[in-house]
C-alpha cells in the first residue's frame, strides 16, 4: 500500500484532509506502516476541526495553527521505531519520534508534540500542545476530563466567559466530533499494520 496515498489521496468516507507534504514524504522515506498513515492523518482531521472551532468561538486565544497541524500529523511517528506499539500499549514511541523528526531536521519547537502528546500537564505544555493531545484523544471518541479541563481553563482565560459555559461549548463540540468516530476507526482498520 502507497504511504502517500494514504497521506494525501482524496478520502470520502470520512472526509479526511491531507496531511501536510513534507509530513507525507517523511512518512514514505520512513517506510511508515499504512496503519500509523492512517491514523496520523485522523488525528490530523480532528486537530484541524477543533482549530477552526477555536479559531470561531474564542478568537483572541493566539495559536500556532501550523504548528498544530503538523504536531496532529507527527505525533506518533516514533512508532516507526516501536511498530509493537500500533496494535498495543506502549510509549517508548514519544521520546523516540521526537529523536527521529529532529534527525530529519525538524525543529525541536516542532518535534516537542511527539514526545509529549500523552502528558498534557507538563510544566511548559501550552494551547497548542493540548489541542494536539485533545485530538489523539477525541478522534476515536475518548474523553478525558483532566485535558478537556486544561482545555476549558485556557478559553476561559483568554476568552473571559464563565467556566460552566466553556465547558458546554467545548462538550458539544467534542460530542459532535466523536460521532464521527466509528467511521474514522474502521478507516484506520482497514489499513494494515505492517506496509
Amino acid at each position: 500500500m502507497d504511504v502517500l496515498a494514504v497521506a494525501l489521496d482524496d478520502c470520502r468516507t470520512p472526509r479526511l484532509r491531507p496531511l501536510p507534504q513534507e509530513v507525507a514524504e517523511l512518512l514514505r522515506d520512513l517506510g511508515a506502516p499504512p496503519r500509523l498513515v492512517a491514523h496520523l492523518r485522523a488525528v490530523h482531521e480532528v486537530a484541524g476541526q477543533l482549530l477552526d472551532w477555536v479559531a470561531e468561538h474564542c478568537p483572541a486565544l493566539e495559536l500556532d495553527r501550523g504548528a498544530v497541524l503538523f504536531g496532529a500529523a507527527t505525533h506518533d511517528i516514533g512508532k516507526v521505531r516501536h511498530p509493537a506499539e500500533l496494535s498495543g500499549p506502549g510509549s517508548a514511541h514519544e521520546p523516540a519520534g521526537r529523536d527521529l523528526l529532529l534527525e530529519h531536521g525538524v525543529s525541536a519547537e516542532l518535534a516537542r508534540f511527539a514526545a509529549g502528546h500523552a502528558t498534557w500537564d507538563a510544566p511548559g505544555t501550552r494551547a497548542e500542545d493540548l489541542l494536539v493531545s485533545l485530538a489523539d484523544k477525541v478522534w476515536k471518541n475518548k474523553r478525558v476530563p483532566d485535558l478537556e479541563d486544561r482545555v476549558v481553563a485556557e478559553l476561559c482565560r483568554v476568552g473571559g466567559r464563565p467556566g460552566w459555559e466553556e465547558f458546554l461549548a467545548l462538550d458539544e463540540l467534542l460530542t459532535r466530533i466523536g460521532d464521527g468516530a466509528d467511521e474514522r476507526l474502521a478507516y484506520q482498520a482497514a489499513h494494515p499494520v505492517l506496509g
